[in-house]
């Protein structure tokens, strides 16, 4: 990729544009954004376990810097401080116990639906929880042949979801909290590996991060909203239509590293099953779910 001089002006979340969402008849309980948080995710849990009436779901806790961002498999990074969305939403979704693993699948086209109208049309979700956009001039493989870019030849992550249960709550539901976080204007020296990017790398040119929060919260609160409605039935809410048509992941040939680390699977991502895993089709035919695990989309 050629040299991408980026702009440094960073300036903070415009409060005053935030609260109308979190004010009468708005569809957040609770908007809190603090300056600096280890982590949005642990530190709202942390909060909701001490005093859940402090929450109403939704709500949502974002951070101008994260120090200790958490990914899955434990991974952490630091941003720089706001040059990215740092935000974890507080829900209590009233759907059955079984459903919950499709919140990060519902929240993946939410977040690709706030993006600025120049990335959204290239960009995609990687199931389970990333979402990807195609970079112009971007080599097919940064990392070298030994170790493949995950998200396929030209693509790089954006933005990642990450989703956490807190087995308590009003009324006996359990608290979900889903955290995102969306690289905004970082240089490619301040991203923490070579297969992300960030919107300004992949040629946004406005970048109000007020506007990308405001459009963000409304997409994902709408999203959930649609669920509850069917009792979390996605297909009955078209959901799972709307997920199949940002899939970088359906119908590519990927390796699934399971969780547990017992199994690799090479084959077809043919479907989501009904609780939103994935399914691969190995080449002797036979169909696997993947509940949770590392996929790689392949050649």
């Amino acid at each position: 990729m050629g040299f991408v001089m980026l702009s440094l002006d960073r300036p903070p979340l415009d409060l005053a544009r935030l609260a109308p969402l979190a004010g009468p008849g708005g569809a957040f309980g609770r908007i809190e954004v603090v300056d600096t948080s280890p982590s949005t995710n642990a530190d709202l849990v942390a909060a909701v376990r001490l005093d859940p009436t402090a929450w109403p779901a939704p709500a949502a806790l974002v951070a101008e810097h994260q120090t200790a961002g958490r990914g899955r498999a434990g991974r952490t990074w630091e941003t720089p401080s706001r040059a990215a969305l740092t935000v974890s939403v507080l829900l209590r979704p009233a759907v059955p116990a079984a459903s919950l693993g499709w919140l990060p699948l519902i929240a993946g086209p939410a977040v690709v639906r706030s993006l600025p109208d120049d990335v959204r049309r290239t960009s995609q979700v990687k199931w389970p929880n990333d979402v990807v956009v195609r970079v112009a001039g971007a080599d097919a493989d940064p990392l070298g042949t030994a170790d493949p870019n995950p998200y396929g030849p030209g693509r790089r992550k954006v933005a990642g979801i990450l989703a956490e249960v807190v087995p308590s709550g009003p009324g006996g539901r359990p608290a979900v909290v889903l955290g995102i976080g969306l690289n905004v204007s970082q240089a490619a020296d301040e991203l923490p590996v070579p297969t992300a990017t960030s919107l300004a790398l992949a040629g946004v040119h406005e970048l109000d991060r007020t506007a990308l929060l405001v459009r963000l919260l409304t997409e994902v609160s709408s999203a959930v909203g649609r669920w509850e409605a069917t009792g979390g039935d996605v297909a009955a809410a078209g959901l799972d239509v709307e997920y199949a048509a940002v899939s970088a992941t359906l119908g590519a040939r990927v390796r699934a590293e399971l969780a547990d680390g017992t199994q690799v699977l090479e084959g077809e991502a043919v479907r989501l099953d009904p609780t939103g895993a994935l399914v691969v089709r190995t080449d002797d035919g036979e169909e696997h779910s993947v509940a949770a695990g590392d996929v790689h989309h392949l050649r």
